[in-house]
């Protein structure tokens, strides 16, 4: 019984954080960090202001795991899409697009956060910024893994530079899903992932 009280209150403290950070992220989408205040936040995500200091310390705070909280949901993402077509036995090219079109559907249900998350990597004078650079390795790391288990098979270029490659994967789907988000709505995310696929599979698979 007390464990199921904790899981309990695990899951409602779980349910309430994720409440602070989707109002978060939307308040600072719109008007900026430094304009958005605590009372807003707690109003935005309906709960008194203390249950945002019961939570976080500060703001600053509630943004930093607002940031580890999204990379790491995104990170699971590409992991998952990973792990799901090795276990089809497909080859790691595959694996790749398959990641391609994951992060796309993480950035289409969660623009706000991907247009925070991209500017504040240019940003370095920000008390979060450490945080930001390792949760962005974890991200990159992912792929590069599969890049790794791909040269290894023989599927992929032993010429290419892993890490290099593996940014420019990262970065190319969040410029590109970014574009397609401001400016080209029209396009179906299918319309995105084949022209990612085309670029992977001409560059990066290429021998």
């Amino acid at each position: 019984m007390k464990i199921d009280a904790m899981d309990t209150q695990s899951s409602r403290r779980q349910a309430t954080r994720t409440k602070l950070y989707e109002a978060a992220v939307t308040l600072i989408a719109e008007q900026g960090f430094s304009a958005t205040t605590v009372d807003e936040i707690a109003e935005r995500a309906g709960v008194a202001k203390g249950t945002v200091y019961y939570n976080f310390k500060s703001k600053t705070e509630l943004f930093e795991e607002l940031l580890r909280h999204g990379v790491g949901l995104l990170t699971e993402s590409l992991r998952a899409a990973a792990d799901e077509t090795a276990a089809r036995g497909g080859t790691r090219v595959q694996a790749l697009d398959a990641m391609i079109r994951a992060g796309l559907v993480f950035i289409d249900r969660y623009p706000a956060f991907t247009q925070l998350y991209v500017a504040e990597l240019w940003r370095t004078n920000r008390a979060w910024q450490s945080t930001l650079l390792v949760v962005r390795q974890e991200a990159v790391a992912v792929v590069e893994t599969v890049l790794r288990e791909g040269v290894a098979a023989g599927e992929l270029s032993d010429e290419i530079d892993i890490p290099l490659t593996a940014a420019a994967l990262v970065g190319m789907v969040l410029v590109a899903a970014l574009d397609w988000q401001a400016f080209q709505r029209e396009r179906s995310i299918d319309d995105v992932h084949s022209a990612l696929s085309r670029l992977l599979h001409g560059r990066v698979s290429g021998r």
